[in-house]
């Protein structure tokens, strides 16, 4: 038997769908959620196989977001952070009409870097990958430390991370496994300039993961979307800088 966790909460008009990045929870909104709940009626996820989503395996992207999909409200806009940027902008392709609004949080449609694209060195992915069987624990804890590198705040921000995934039931390996394919395979830069719809990419300039070249070279491919750089954050944004990032999500909403 499979279970979406789904909480709702906040005493906005505008629904907002947040989605988590790779291994973590619904828990990583807990700060950002007091700064936006006053603004928007918000639908913090556990994507399926994550956290309190239990009885899921391996899913294609596809299936995660028509899962996400068929408990959302009719209209609404979506936020999602890395991989669940991913299951966002997913969203959005298979459901148009369901999807007002986009925001992707330090996201990129291609995460895997090649020879005219910033990203992830497929290699890295990969030894993630190996590495997971071998040490899961310190696999988790690499990854958490490599998206608060260089903050101010780095240190705190890995331990609110690792909290986050120490609170609730942990990604099976599998489930982590089929999450770096998808970061690995994924490429989303045609289909994506196709949308109609609000959209707005937030970035962290000291992200290592999806780098800030990544800003631009969008903002050429798809000239009807919005883009927002936050000079002192990293692949976090939202934890590091979150009085910030709300602002910037209200403003862009128009709440």
């Amino acid at each position: 038997m499979t279970t979406l966790y789904w909480h709702t909460e906040g005493e906005g008009k505008c629904d907002l769908v947040l989605l988590h990045g790779w291994g973590l929870n619904a828990q990583v909104w807990q700060g950002i959620a007091t700064r936006l709940a006053p603004h928007f009626r918000l639908h913090c996820v556990d994507l399926p196989g994550y956290g309190r989503s239990v009885g899921y395996g391996a899913l294609p992207l596809a299936d995660m977001a028509d899962i996400v999909l068929a408990q959302a409200p009719e209209q609404a806009a979506w936020l999602g952070w890395s991989l669940g940027g991913l299951v966002a902008s997913q969203a959005a392709l298979s459901a148009p009409a369901r999807v007002s609004a986009l925001v992707t949080v330090a996201s990129s449609p291609c995460f895997s870097a090649n020879e005219e694209w910033p990203g992830i060195k497929p290699t890295v992915l990969q030894g993630f990958q190996q590495q997971l069987s071998e040490d899961f624990q310190r696999t988790m804890e690499r990854f958490l430390a490599l998206q608060t590198l260089g903050t101010d705040s780095a240190r705190q921000d890995a331990r609110l991370l690792k909290s986050v995934v120490l609170e609730q039931p942990m990604p099976s390996i599998e489930v982590l496994e089929g999450g770096l394919d998808i970061l690995r395979q994924t490429d989303m830069r045609e289909a994506m300039a196709s949308l109609m719809l609000p959209m707005l990419r937030i970035y962290g300039a000291l992200d290592g993961l999806v780098p800030r070249k990544v800003a631009s070279l969008l903002d050429e491919r798809w000239p009807d979307s919005d883009s927002v750089v936050m000079a002192q954050a990293a692949h976090s944004p939202f934890i590091s800088h979150p009085d910030a990032f709300a602002e910037t999500v209200c403003a862009f909403a128009g709440v």
